[in-house]
C-alpha cells in the first residue's frame, strides 16, 4: 500500500474516534524509526488539549489500530501528541485558536502581514496591524505562523515572581 493511500485510510478510521472525544484530528504521518515505524497523530481543541484528553483519545486510537489492518503487520510506535507553536495556520479554526497571539500571516499575493488575532470565523481574520484592525479573508490567506513572544518583566514585576506570585 503507497503512503498516500495508508494516510488517507489512516485519516477515515481515525478522524471519527478523534472527534468523539471532542477533539479534531489535524495531521496524521508514518514514517520509519528503526527497525519500527513512527505512527504520529495529532490532534488538537479550541482550549488546546490536556494531558489526560491525549492519553484518552491514545487509548481509543489504539484499540481501533489493533481491530484495523491499516498499518499491517510490521510493528509501529504511536505517538499522540497535540501541534507545537510552529504549526502553520492554515484552517480557520487555527486561526480562531490563535486569538490573541502575534502572527505573520502570508497573502495569497506574495506579500505579507504581522498583527494580533482579534478576531476569526469562517469567513476570515480581523488583525490588530500596529493598531488598526485589518480584515483578512480566509481566500486571500495562503498560511500564518504564530510569533514567538519573549515578554519584558515591567518594573514591579520581579518582586511578584520572586515572591511566588506570578500574577
Amino acid at each position: 500500500m503507497g503512503e498516500d493511500a495508508r494516510r488517507d485510510r489512516l485519516v477515515q478510521l481515525l478522524e471519527p474516534i478523534v472527534a468523539a472525544e471532542g477533539l479534531d484530528l489535524e495531521d496524521v504521518s508514518v514514517s520509519p524509526a528503526g527497525k519500527r515505524r513512527m505512527l504520529r497523530v495529532i490532534v488538537d481543541a479550541d482550549g488546546g488539549v490536556s494531558l489526560d484528553a491525549v492519553a484518552e483519545v491514545s487509548q481509543s486510537v489504539s484499540a481501533a489500530l489493533d481491530e484495523s489492518d491499516v498499518m499491517g503487520g510490521a510493528a509501529y510506535v504511536l505517538e499522540v501528541t497535540s501541534p507545537g507553536i510552529d504549526r502553520p495556520l492554515t484552517e480557520p479554526r487555527h486561526w480562531r485558536r490563535a486569538r490573541g497571539r502575534l502572527v505573520q500571516a502570508q497573502l495569497k499575493d506574495g506579500t505579507s502581514v504581522e498583527g494580533r488575532v482579534l478576531s476569526a470565523d469562517d469567513a476570515g481574520v480581523s488583525l490588530d496591524v500596529g493598531g488598526t484592525p485589518r480584515d483578512i479573508a480566509h481566500a486571500d490567506l495562503a498560511r500564518g505562523r504564530v510569533q514567538i513572544e519573549f515578554r519584558r518583566l515591567a518594573d514591579g514585576d520581579e518582586d511578584d515572581v520572586a515572591d511566588g506570585d506570578e500574577g
